[in-house]
């Protein structure tokens, strides 16, 4: 009967040690033993996911994260991996199909609220964890070195004289900043937004080649992606589209140009659904010390991004926010 009981506590024992063994980011940490949401240690296994392709705002902005996380030690061998389709509603979609993961993330913002709808998309950005809002950065209208327009005035002329003759490249799917940016733009200077003739690429790295090969009359993307071909040249900009002057862009803004309109996109970071209250705030936690780094601050300055760090419940909110608004202006673009 001794060895009978002692089996049995044995068991229970196992037991109790694999219900408190977590799983997900406060699963491990570095030293091989357990941590709390505000993890110990560098949390390991984290994955980031980037729902477009190599080269774009997205991936920047994910593998300029990464890089402070591990250099910060706050991570250990952060995984960034690109899965695009759709306008990031492949990723979406498998984001919030990995319930619970508490070691998968995505990088995504405001073209993802935007393609959800388009696409007609089951998932939804409100069906994931939100983390946190990361950046914000004005949009920019730009046009390869070759491009007959030197100024805003010059393309405004022209695209008000033949809309549908004028392409506009963006990186990414209706609804998303770089489609919501030229429809704005369109309005606030007296052409109907359904006569654009807009062109969808998968992200900033299928945009690149288009605007310097000089295949659309002009595009808009976030500046921050470009900075290599603004600062040689190659690409022109006409205009930025915050309510300040980009630094390092010699470009006036859309205000200045006696254009009514501000505009800026944002990025974040959410995780699936359905993920234990101690892998959220291990997230979260190593997300606000990445905040406070030095390596961050400097990771802002370099692509002119502007800090705009919030975190879980406020970030759900504009999370919510956003979903609303964008499926407004879609449906008025007969879109969504």
């Amino acid at each position: 009967m001794r060895q009978i009981r002692a089996l049995r506590v044995a068991a229970v024992a196992a037991g109790l040690a694999l219900m408190a063994t977590g799983c997900g980011a406060t699963g491990k940490n570095s030293t091989g033993s357990e941590s709390s949401g505000a993890a110990a240690g560098p949390i390991t296994g984290l994955q980031i996911m980037v729902p477009n392709t190599p080269g774009g705002g997205y991936d920047t902005t994910a593998r300029a994260a990464a890089k402070v996380l591990d250099d910060e030690k706050i991570a250990n061998n952060t995984e960034v991996f690109n899965l695009a389709g759709a306008g990031g509603t492949v990723g979406l979609a498998r984001v919030v199909n990995e319930k619970g993961n508490g070691d998968l993330t995505m990088l995504m913002g405001l073209g993802v609220v935007g393609a959800s709808y388009t696409n007609k998309s089951q998932s939804k950005l409100t069906d994931t964890t939100p983390l946190a809002k990361l950046i914000e950065e004005p949009g920019a209208i730009m046009v390869s070195k070759d491009s007959p327009y030197k100024t805003i005035d010059d393309l405004v002329k022209a695209w008000k004289a033949d809309p549908a003759s004028i392409s506009v490249g963006g990186g990414s799917s209706p609804g998303g900043p770089d489609h919501l940016l030229p429809m704005q733009l369109a309005g606030a200077v007296g052409i109907d937004a359904t006569k654009v003739n807009f062109v969808s690429y998968d992200g900033g790295g299928d945009l690149l080649p288009a605007i310097l090969g000089n295949k659309l009359g002009f595009a808009a993307s976030g500046a921050g992606e470009y900075l290599e071909q603004i600062k040689s040249g190659e690409v022109r900009v006409l205009a930025t589209s915050g309510e300040k002057r980009l630094d390092g862009v010699d470009a006036p803004t859309l205000k200045e140009s006696n254009i009514d309109l501000v505009f800026t996109n944002w990025r974040g970071v959410v995780a699936p659904p359905g993920i234990s209250d101690a892998d959220k705030k291990s997230l979260i936690a190593a997300l606000e010390k990445m905040h406070e780094s030095a390596g961050w601050k400097e990771a802002l300055k370099t692509h002119s991004w502007t800090d705009a760090f919030v975190t879980g419940d406020e970030f759900q909110k504009f999370l919510t926010d956003q979903d609303k608004r964008v499926a407004d202006v879609l449906t008025k673009l007969g879109l969504a």
